[in-house]
């Protein structure tokens, strides 16, 4: 359900409007391909943004004249605008914001009423947005934005979810390619299904969004997350470019975060390989036992030595560790998902004057 809490009210279907198997059939009707090919679509555009003071006006610029293109082209109707999602942002993004809401039709603000991470404030202007489509795209423009006119004509041509992927990441350093490629290839391991190389650029139509908010849990991870709408889907390739300004929301601490996020929201993997490591270590100790048995009564001889105690006394408290550590993560997560907060709360919304 949705979780933006609004005026003090918690604005969501109520729970029993969904049958015990999920979604009603037919109760997110489709798009007929006929009407999406006869007239410019409204679309969305979702832009989360955290300390992006230095990149906002690059930003909005470019949007804007994007915008202006979708137009003439036939591909976005008058409605269309850019929502900037600002998420607790502590310089001077929310007014940067505003002023652009005040000046210029095109542009929407959303601002939270702290911050709830990227994939919340994602997740707010996807579900505060009113449009045929809805796109998201980073503050950054690392993504390239002009994208999306492909983006759309998929979406006419009868897809629901169109992904940018990234093609050639020869922007980005070394050690952040290898490891961003190295996780995708991880979590297609452990069984989550994702797109390698897509992160949160991506256009989703309408009817998508509207299943997408029958997904109630609270620890999101997108990425994951959309595949499970089932929809018609396709790929849009690009080059990822540099950063123009500002410095980079992801540090090292917030990937790590977001990448263990995903394992534990998917896979169920982690577990199974906790109890795999307990049955080798079992097996590992009967064959030291037989090994020690041999040696004191059989071979005649015994070495003794304090190594031989410790070690495997430090090896199995360690693993015992790592074992209720996970086991723990999953259980936080339990924990947190029966709470069921809002996943967002909206402070300021420029369109609707929610304050």
């Amino acid at each position: 359900m949705s979780t933006a809490l609004k005026s003090g009210e918690l604005a969501a279907r109520p729970a029993r409007e969904r049958t015990a198997a999920g979604v009603r059939s037919g109760s997110h009707p489709a798009v007929g391909l006929s009407s999406r090919a006869e007239a410019p679509v409204t679309c969305a555009i979702v832009v989360p943004c955290y300390n992006e003071e230095e990149s906002l006006p690059n930003a909005a610029l470019a949007l804007s004249g994007l915008l202006a293109e979708l137009r003439e082209r036939g591909l976005a109707s008058a409605a269309s605008h850019v929502c900037f999602v600002d998420d607790g942002s502590r310089d001077e993004t929310w007014n940067l914001i505003a002023a652009l809401a005040a000046s210029n039709p095109d542009f929407r603000g959303i601002r939270l009423t702290r911050n709830f991470g990227h994939q919340g404030a994602v997740l707010a202007g996807m579900f505060e947005c009113d449009a045929d489509t809805i796109i998201t795209i980073d503050a950054d423009l690392q993504d390239d934005e002009r994208c999306i006119a492909t983006m759309l004509e998929k979406y006419r041509a009868g897809m629901d979810v169109v992904l940018g992927v990234r093609e050639d990441r020869s922007s980005d350093s070394f050690f952040k390619r290898f490891t961003a490629e190295a996780y995708y290839r991880v979590l297609g391991w452990l069984g989550v299904k994702v797109t390698f190389n897509h992160a949160d650029f991506r256009l989703m139509s309408r009817r998508a969004i509207e299943i997408l908010k029958d997904y109630g849990e609270s620890n999101l991870f997108l990425r994951g997350m959309v595949p499970l709408v089932g929809l018609r889907s396709c790929t849009v390739p690009y080059a990822r470019r540099e950063r123009l300004a500002g410095e980079s929301k992801y540090p090292l601490g917030k990937m790590l975060g977001l990448a263990w996020e995903g394992i534990t929201s998917f896979s169920i993997a982690p577990l199974r390989i906790v109890s795999g490591l307990g049955a080798l270590i079992a097996l590992g100790a009967l064959a030291v036992t037989g090994w020690a048995f041999y040696v004191r009564v059989i071979g005649g001889g015994f070495v003794p030595g304090w190594a031989s105690t410790v070690v495997p006394m430090y090896f199995l408290g360690g693993v015992q560790i790592l074992c209720l550590g996970v086991l723990g993560e999953y259980v936080g997560k339990i924990y947190l998902e029966t709470k069921r907060r809002p996943r967002y709360l909206v402070d300021v919304d420029t369109r609707r004057n929610v304050n």
